[in-house]
Protein backbone atom coordinates (compact mmCIF):
# COMPACT_ATOMS: atom_id res chain seq x y z
CA UNK A 1 0.00 0.00 0.00
CA UNK A 2 1.56 3.38 -0.99
CA UNK A 3 2.27 5.95 1.71
CA UNK A 4 -0.46 8.59 2.07
CA UNK A 5 0.29 11.95 0.51
CA UNK A 6 1.05 14.81 2.87
CA UNK A 7 -1.75 16.86 1.33
CA UNK A 8 -3.51 17.21 -1.99
CA UNK A 9 -0.67 19.14 -3.65
CA UNK A 10 2.09 16.65 -2.89
CA UNK A 11 3.47 14.14 -5.31
CA UNK A 12 5.05 10.91 -4.11
CA UNK A 13 8.26 11.92 -5.92
CA UNK A 14 9.34 14.21 -3.07
CA UNK A 15 9.41 17.95 -2.43
CA UNK A 16 10.91 18.81 -5.81
CA UNK A 17 8.08 16.94 -7.53
CA UNK A 18 5.15 18.61 -5.76
CA UNK A 19 2.49 20.16 -7.99
CA UNK A 20 -0.53 22.30 -7.31
CA UNK A 21 -3.82 20.42 -7.23
CA UNK A 22 -5.38 22.95 -9.60
CA UNK A 23 -4.44 26.28 -11.14
CA UNK A 24 -6.82 27.86 -13.60
CA UNK A 25 -5.25 28.74 -16.95
CA UNK A 26 -6.30 32.36 -16.38
CA UNK A 27 -4.58 32.56 -12.98
CA UNK A 28 -1.45 30.91 -14.33
CA UNK A 29 -1.34 33.29 -17.28
CA UNK A 30 -1.90 36.33 -15.04
CA UNK A 31 0.85 35.26 -12.65
CA UNK A 32 3.28 34.63 -15.50
CA UNK A 33 2.52 38.07 -16.96
CA UNK A 34 3.08 39.67 -13.55
CA UNK A 35 6.38 37.83 -13.14
CA UNK A 36 7.58 38.86 -16.60
CA UNK A 37 6.73 42.46 -15.77
CA UNK A 38 8.63 42.12 -12.49
CA UNK A 39 11.58 40.64 -14.36
CA UNK A 40 11.64 43.76 -16.54
CA UNK A 41 11.42 45.99 -13.47
CA UNK A 42 14.39 44.20 -11.91
CA UNK A 43 16.42 44.65 -15.10
CA UNK A 44 15.50 48.34 -14.93
CA UNK A 45 16.71 48.46 -11.33
CA UNK A 46 20.05 46.95 -12.34
CA UNK A 47 20.39 49.58 -15.06
CA UNK A 48 19.59 52.34 -12.58
CA UNK A 49 22.31 51.06 -10.25
CA UNK A 50 24.80 50.76 -13.14
CA UNK A 51 24.03 54.36 -14.10
CA UNK A 52 24.49 55.61 -10.51
CA UNK A 53 20.93 56.95 -10.44
CA UNK A 54 19.69 58.85 -7.41
CA UNK A 55 19.20 56.40 -4.50
CA UNK A 56 15.66 57.51 -3.57
CA UNK A 57 14.57 56.96 -7.19
CA UNK A 58 15.98 53.42 -7.08
CA UNK A 59 14.29 52.79 -3.73
CA UNK A 60 10.92 53.82 -5.18
CA UNK A 61 11.39 51.22 -7.90
CA UNK A 62 12.48 48.59 -5.36
CA UNK A 63 9.26 49.25 -3.47
CA UNK A 64 7.29 48.83 -6.70
CA UNK A 65 8.92 45.44 -7.33
CA UNK A 66 8.19 44.35 -3.76
CA UNK A 67 4.52 45.26 -4.13
CA UNK A 68 4.31 43.42 -7.44
CA UNK A 69 5.81 40.31 -5.82
CA UNK A 70 3.30 40.59 -2.97
CA UNK A 71 0.55 40.61 -5.59
CA UNK A 72 1.83 37.35 -7.08
CA UNK A 73 2.17 35.83 -3.61
CA UNK A 74 -1.39 36.84 -2.75
CA UNK A 75 -2.73 35.03 -5.81
CA UNK A 76 -0.65 31.94 -5.05
CA UNK A 77 -1.98 31.91 -1.47
CA UNK A 78 -5.53 32.33 -2.77
CA UNK A 79 -5.13 29.35 -5.11
CA UNK A 80 -3.50 27.20 -2.43
CA UNK A 81 -6.24 27.95 0.09
CA UNK A 82 -9.06 27.39 -2.43
CA UNK A 83 -7.78 24.07 -3.67
CA UNK A 84 -5.02 22.34 -1.73
CA UNK A 85 -5.56 23.58 1.81
CA UNK A 86 -9.36 23.39 1.64
CA UNK A 87 -9.20 19.77 0.54
CA UNK A 88 -6.61 18.87 3.18
CA UNK A 89 -8.54 20.65 5.93
CA UNK A 90 -11.66 18.69 5.08
CA UNK A 91 -9.73 15.40 5.10
CA UNK A 92 -8.58 13.36 8.05
CA UNK A 93 -7.45 14.99 11.29
CA UNK A 94 -3.86 14.10 10.35
CA UNK A 95 -4.16 15.72 6.91
CA UNK A 96 -5.76 18.81 8.43
CA UNK A 97 -3.04 19.12 11.07
CA UNK A 98 -0.31 18.86 8.41
CA UNK A 99 -2.07 21.48 6.28
CA UNK A 100 -2.34 23.86 9.24
CA UNK A 101 1.34 23.32 10.13
CA UNK A 102 2.32 24.02 6.54
CA UNK A 103 0.22 27.19 6.37
CA UNK A 104 1.65 28.48 9.65
CA UNK A 105 5.19 27.76 8.47
CA UNK A 106 4.68 29.53 5.15
CA UNK A 107 2.94 32.46 6.85
CA UNK A 108 5.82 32.82 9.35
CA UNK A 109 8.42 32.85 6.56
CA UNK A 110 6.59 35.48 4.52
CA UNK A 111 5.12 37.71 7.21
CA UNK A 112 6.69 41.06 7.84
Amino acid sequence: MPAPKKHCCDDEGGPDQRRAAFVSPEAKSANLMRLKRIEGQVRGLAKMVEEDRYCPDILVQVSSVQEALKSVAKELVRNHLQHCARKALSGSDEEAARAVDELVSVWAKHAG
